[in-house]
């Protein structure tokens, strides 16, 4: 995770948050350490003024898990940034992710 550019590590919402806001474009995201479960990920996206954050979770099997109103969605990818590109293009977000 440490050598993606959108992975910013132990930063609080509230930063991530700061971050998106001053780059301004919708759908620019970023990735952080979950603060409130260990082990898991934050993928916070900027929409209009708003940032939607989604816990981003590693299976055993190298593939990636991602919250969607409470459900889980498993994926095919072994990348996580193909993985969340990939749920962008779905009916669940409207989003276009920008890698901030």
């Amino acid at each position: 995770m440490e050598d993606l550019a959108e992975y910013h590590g132990d930063i609080s919402k509230k930063s991530a948050e700061e971050i998106l806001a001053e780059a301004g474009r919708d759908g620019s995201y970023l990735i952080r350490d979950s603060q409130s479960l260990p082990g898991s990920y934050c993928a916070c996206v900027l929409c209009g003024e708003w940032v939607y954050t989604y816990r981003v979770f590693k299976q055993q099997d190298g593939y990636w898990t991602i919250e969607l109103l409470g459900q889980k969605k498993d994926s095919s990818e072994k990348s996580v940034t193909l993985f969340l590109l990939s749920r962008s293009r779905t009916k669940e977000s409207a989003l276009r992710f920008s890698i901030l």
